[in-house]
């Protein structure tokens, strides 16, 4: 999928004040939704959108039925009636402080956000947004007087920085909806809190997930599986790997048969790379597509975590991007391990 928000306008949309649960800081429920002339509207909408960069998407779901996440209830409700965000951003707000319990968790402000125009594939869908901003910069405000001037500091928010937000689309509702999702400003447990716990989040089984997904197994599978299974070298790992990446960049979909016979090559190999894809599986609680579209997005962004090197020693790397034969190793008579490299030219 490939979003745009170039045309994305904001058309309502209410604030509330959310604090930390377990350290009863409470919450404060606006009366009405906001008022605001055109440019800030197109202002907090570049705020609101702009950190949107990932192609990963994401839907609503709940482990005994999607009709009870109630971030999703509340979601569709406005969709069906955009007149009724302000009263149930009041509900979202109050779901948010009961998930708010990790002492960690930092209070801020709450908005909900009604959008139009919002590009996906080239096709226009209204979207919620929900948003809350928890850091404060601190900006200087100069000010002249006469032919002085008077310089004040002043704490408030950064808004080229969104501390976390989810897009929900109007598409898909059935599934829980297209969502994008971002949290910029939890790392540890209470990160959790944002995506798991309030909003109810999990990856959507697209074409995205997909290669990523199977990206991932074959790098545990080349990297901690092969080697305890085969007697496999270093470079063989990387030629592996290699010839993984190179089989997404040169196709279109994916075919676990195709793939096992072109990367994984020998038979007892491939029996054990389809044992370790169902094993992988059960483990990471996640299904893996056989056949699918492969996503150009996630090959790169993948491919940036194969790692090419043979580190030997403190000595030396290796680098080893293509043909295997042209790398080989041994051992000399006094014990000492060598690589040998064939090359025709260097830069």
């Amino acid at each position: 999928m490939t979003f745009n928000f170039a045309e994305t306008s904001l058309k309502v949309f209410s604030i509330h004040k959310v604090g930390n649960k377990s350290a009863d800081e409470g919450y404060v429920l606006s009366s009405a939704g906001m008022e605001v002339s055109q440019n800030l509207k197109e202002l907090l909408t570049q705020y609101f959108v702009s950190s949107f960069k990932s192609v990963e998407t994401y839907c609503f779901y709940h482990e005994n039925d999607l009709k009870f996440n109630e971030v999703y209830g509340f979601v569709s409700e406005i969709f069906t009636n955009p007149a009724t965000l302000h009263k149930h951003s009041e509900n979202l707000a109050t779901h948010l402080y009961e998930k708010s319990l990790h002492p960690k968790i930092k209070g801020g402000e709450f908005y909900v956000v009604y959008f139009t125009n919002c590009m996906i594939d080239e096709e226009r869908f209204d979207a919620v947004g929900l948003f809350k901003s928890e850091l404060k910069d601190t900006f200087l405000k100069v000010s002249q007087l006469d032919e002085s001037f008077n310089i004040q500091s002043e704490k408030g928010v950064n808004i080229n920085k969104l501390d976390k937000g989810c897009i929900v689309f109007n598409t898909e509702k059935e599934t829980g909806f297209v969502s994008l999702v971002i949290d910029n400003s939890s790392k540890g447990e209470e990160a959790h809190y944002w995506i798991d716990e309030f909003l109810q989040l999990r990856q959507r089984k697209d074409e995205y997930y997909n290669t990523q997904s199977v990206m991932q197994m074959c790098k545990n599978f080349v990297t901690k599986e092969l080697p305890q299974k085969f007697e496999v070298s270093k470079a063989d790992q990387i030629a592996m790997l290699n010839r993984s990446v190179q089989f997404f960049k040169e196709n279109d979909s994916f075919d676990l048969e195709d793939f096992s016979n072109e990367v994984v090559e020998q038979p007892e190999v491939i029996e054990a790379f389809r044992s370790f894809k169902n094993d992988f599986q059960r483990e990471h609680d996640m299904d893996i597509a056989e056949n699918f579209d492969i996503s150009e997005q996630a090959v790169k962004k993948q491919a940036r975590y194969i790692k090419s090197v043979i580190k030997l020693d403190k000595n030396f790397h290796i680098y080893v991007h293509g043909n295997r034969e042209m790398i080989e190793q041994g051992i000399d008579e006094s014990g000492r391990k060598f690589y040998k490299i064939y090359y025709k030219e260097e830069s």
